[in-house]
């Protein structure tokens, strides 16, 4: 089946008591049970609950996993996934990473006996340097946030395999509408689902997607013992969201396009980081990985005040955090996303003091680019 197909049908089967479309919101906290040990599958909404099932199948169906796990948030999937490593081990971390992920490594795992160092993972050859004995994980984000750089997910996994290490994606910025990982070597797939997933700047949430059964079975215990699961509300919204996901994505892509153009040619920005152009160092490669660019765009204004001049004169698009809504969104990363991020870290991979991001949202093209064109003047 096609892409649309299954996110239109895989884990939305009609409701079995009422025939209903949409998956029901299951919002109950407990099951009756039939007597000990005799119930229908579901006993305590923590550890089952129908609509996060519906959900889980939904996702890991687009991803090409077997296995799928809906979390309260992106950073609680990640923090989940990063449980499959225990004290004394390794983990490479692309340097390039969300400002939440950095913080998760540096401020909290790192007290706990997690070791970890920053790699380029966009150089295959520099990266090689960076595993050690202990080495287990190599974290990857492709593209980048905020800069787009672009990793080879079939180069690094081969690399990270000869080793015995795993590979985790955070593929949120493409969404398996425009890059599937698992497709590519990886062995754990994690998203966001707050972003391109529901789409519609209304919900909080996370994902893991994965094929090996026993780390699934980890995952699984830890969501469970751990908690930090998606509500059913939640569930029903990002549902309803990956149902559009290929319509969306498609117009976000043909809109980020543009967008990138208009921007690379406008007199008052200085460079522009988006896969899609032809001057982005790695386009030849994010043409071969993913089957479009997306939404997310950057630009770097020269500095801080420009920047502030920027984001503080846009009218229809919103200045806040987050990306992947209906709507244009723009932001700081210097002090928004990254504000986590040492500044010399920040300085070293672009994330300069005028850097803008923008996730390009689904309005009619000319009335964002209108929108830019009277910011930056």
């Amino acid at each position: 089946m096609g892409f649309s197909t299954i996110a239109i049908h895989a884990g939305n089967e009609p409701d079995s008591a009422t025939g209903a479309v949409s998956v029901p919101i299951y919002q109950t906290s407990t099951y009756a049970q039939e007597g000990l040990g005799k119930h229908k599958g579901y006993e305590y909404a923590r550890t089952q609950n129908p609509t996060r099932a519906a959900l889980e199948k939904n996702i890991a169906a687009l991803e090409g996993a077997e296995f799928g796990y809906a979390f309260a948030s992106g950073m609680s999937a990640i923090d989940a996934v990063l449980k499959l490593i225990k004290a004394g081990e390794h983990v490479i971390l692309g340097d390039n990473t969300y400002g939440g992920t950095f913080r998760l490594f540096s401020k909290i795992l790192s007290n706990y006996g997690v070791e970890f160092d920053l790699a380029d993972t966009s150089d295959v050859a520099e990266l090689e340097k960076a595993f050690k004995p202990n080495t287990k994980m190599l974290f990857v984000e492709t593209p980048t946030n905020p800069v787009m750089t672009v990793t080879d997910l079939a180069a690094v996994s081969e690399l990270a395999h000869s080793r015995g290490v795993k590979v985790v994606c955070d593929n949120t910025f493409m969404s398996p509408y425009f890059q599937r990982p698992i497709e590519h070597g990886v062995d754990v797939v994690v998203h966001s689902t707050t972003k391109y997933l529901n789409g519609h700047s209304d919900s909080v949430g996370g994902f893991v997607a994965l094929n090996d059964a026993k780390d699934a079975e980890w995952i699984q215990f830890v969501q469970n013992g751990v908690g930090a699961i998606l509500s059913p509300f939640d569930s029903f919204l990002v549902l309803r969201g990956t149902k559009t996901l290929a319509v969306r994505m498609e117009a976000h892509d043909k809109n980020g396009r543009v967008i990138a153009n208009f921007l690379a040619e406008h007199p008052k920005v200085q460079q522009v980081y988006y896969p899609g152009l032809t001057s982005h160092p790695q386009h030849e490669l994010a043409k071969r990985q993913q089957s479009g660019f997306g939404g997310m765009v950057s630009f770097e204004t020269g500095s801080l005040e420009n920047a502030k001049k920027v984001l503080e004169s846009v009218k229809l698009c919103t200045l806040g955090e987050s990306l992947g809504g209906v709507e244009s969104l723009i932001s700081h990363p210097a002090t928004m996303t990254h504000a986590s991020v040492p500044s010399e870290t920040r300085s070293k991979l672009g994330i300069t003091d005028g850097l803008v991001r923008i996730s390009v949202g689904i309005e009619d093209v000319e009335d964002i680019i209108g929108d830019l064109d009277q910011a930056l003047s």
